[in-house]
């Protein structure tokens, strides 16, 4: 468990790592969730941890099934924390779950390879003839 712990953080201080990623975020990203979970199971798992405020669980329109991913997000930082270092590569409906902070993504922002007033279909390469 200790080399899973290594490479899972690459630092042998997780809080270190959790402290210089996002330490205000309170929502965990959940990989490698099982196809038969739900929004319900994941709550229970993690609600051992500290209040649950919301799961996302990803799911897959066109199988109707999980992706494999999730957003848990807790009532506070400590909680996330708390959770991330406890459950992090253990089994949760079944199968060894992986997690992460959340990254935040800032709505107003254009991807970064966008011009502006410009389509996607308009900044393609054109080869030369």
């Amino acid at each position: 468990m200790k080399m899973v712990n290594h490479f899972l953080y690459r630092s042998s201080s997780p809080s270190s790592l959790l402290f210089s990623r996002a330490f205000f975020s309170s929502t965990l990203f959940v990989k490698g969730i099982s196809f038969s979970s739900t929004e319900e199971t994941l709550t229970q798992a993690f609600s051992q941890f500290g209040q649950v405020l919301g799961v996302d669980v990803i799911m897959d329109k066109v199988r109707c099934r999980p992706k494999g991913f999730a957003y848990v997000t807790f009532s506070s930082h400590e909680e996330a924390t708390k959770a991330l270092l406890q459950l992090n590569g253990q089994l949760v409906d079944g199968r060894v779950v992986i997690l992460d902070i959340a990254k935040t993504v800032k709505q107003n922002q254009p991807p970064k390879n966008a011009v502006e007033g410009v389509t996607n279909s308009q900044t393609k390469a054109i080869p030369e003839s």
